[in-house]
């Protein structure tokens, strides 16, 4: 089989173990850091249990979303075989910039949840850190977990 047709038959799977991995690692962080939220000591079991259900289905959309939008503006038809470094940094990207704003929007504008004293924040945007650490975080353990190879050491790549 060439190598092209090879890496075609690849990237099915890669998006299919992304999303999976995602899921469980988002479903870990969102049960870990509970306690950085308000709903820790307000919320019952009940709603603790939804927001982290709502929650985790909400991420492994917006991940799958950012890898799909990433490999379309930067995806090489042998992904992921090659390029992966561009595809994770954009993913990244994508994935840090809706967690910004949606954190704005939830906790500033909305008021749909609210930080406990426990969560540390960005200055000025007042993001909280755990939030923004899991999109760098999960999405980079996803998608090593997907291709099989650290994303940032794109060795395809530098072998061309």
């Amino acid at each position: 089989m060439s190598a092209e047709l090879e890496s075609t038959t690849e990237w099915p799977l890669a998006l299919r173990w992304y999303i999976s991995a995602s899921l469980a690692v988002h479903l870990a962080w969102e049960v870990v850091q509970l306690p950085l939220y308000t709903l820790w000591t307000k919320g019952t079991l009940r709603e603790q249990s939804f927001a982290v259900i709502h929650c985790t289905v909400g991420d492994a959309m917006i991940a799958g979303l950012s890898l799909l939008a990433a490999l379309s503006v930067l995806g090489r038809p042998t992904w992921p075989a090659s390029g992966s470094r561009p595809v994770w940094l954009l993913t990244l990207l994508l994935g840090v910039g809706y967690t910004i704003y949606s954190e704005w929007l939830n906790v500033s504008v909305r008021g749909s949840w609210a930080y406990s004293d426990l969560m540390p924040t960005l200055p000025v945007l007042g993001t909280g850190l755990a939030p923004l650490f899991q999109w760098i975080i999960v999405p980079t353990l996803a998608m090593w977990i997907a291709i099989g190879q650290t994303p940032w050491s794109d060795q395809s790549a530098a072998a061309t």
